[in-house]
């Protein structure tokens, strides 16, 4: 039985990198007594797979990690065991069953992710910044520098915003997430902030990820679909 668990990460744990957030989930999931299959061979290990791997610094209300299970349990009785051995700063969100094989697989189905940015105390551009922010959208174009591992090149990051806008200082946005197109949050107010003249402090902005998405959409219409709602609850 393969399960896609849903959590969240706030408080001092976005201080936490990926190895470790694993390595944490593997305790975890031993604790709340969630039987977990283990790979075969020499090295076993749980099998499991995030989805999306969150940076440093970054607050979740949307992460995912499939695991398979040796032994099937209820989505309710998962979210209370698993919530019972959590600790501050992480939550289970939901736990649902998923489609075998690697079309059900969270990261390789990850295709965009919502995100909402607001600027911290005393960081924020003086003057009305955010009148700007859909003109900035509708733009055909937004070309920035971006580092690759050969070096520094000008890509259009325009086509990898699929929404973006702005209500009571907080920036919202839908941007390409994956291994096909991956786009952050911060490279997209560092090229509005440059596109005003204004410069962008060090430490100025606090991401959250809302959500992930797969896109199921045909001939390059969009139809993004939470991971969550490709599976089941179990009874």
């Amino acid at each position: 039985m393969k399960v896609r668990i849903k959590f969240a990460k706030h408080g001092v744990m976005k201080f936490i990198g990926h190895l470790d957030v694993m390595r944490y989930f593997q305790k975890a999931l031993r604790r709340a007594e969630i039987e977990v299959k283990f790979s075969e061979g020499m090295s076993p290990h749980m099998i499991m797979s995030f989805a999306a791997p969150l940076g440093v610094g970054l607050t979740s209300d949307g992460e995912y990690v499939d695991i398979e299970l040796n032994t099937p349990v209820s989505t309710e009785e998962a979210v209370r065991r698993l919530n019972g051995v959590m600790v501050e700063g992480m939550e289970i969100l939901d736990f649902r069953q998923v489609e075998e094989g690697k079309s059900g697989k969270a990261m390789s189905l990850v295709a965009a992710a919502d995100y909402t940015v607001t600027f911290r105390k005393g960081c924020a551009p003086k003057g009305d910044w955010q009148s700007d922010i859909s003109g900035f959208f509708v733009r055909k174009s937004i070309p920035v520098m971006k580092e690759t591992k050969k070096g520094e090149s000008e890509i259009d990051i325009r086509p990898m915003i699929y929404q973006m806008g702005v209500h009571a200082g907080v920036i919202s946005m839908r941007l390409a997430t994956g291994s096909a197109a991956n786009l952050k949050p911060e490279l997209v107010i560092e090229a509005y902030m440059r596109w005003k003249g204004w410069e962008l402090l060090p430490f100025a902005l606090e991401v959250n990820r809302c959500e992930v998405y797969a896109d199921l959409g045909k001939d390059g219409n969009h139809r993004f679909v939470s991971l969550n709602e490709l599976g089941q609850r179990v009874v």
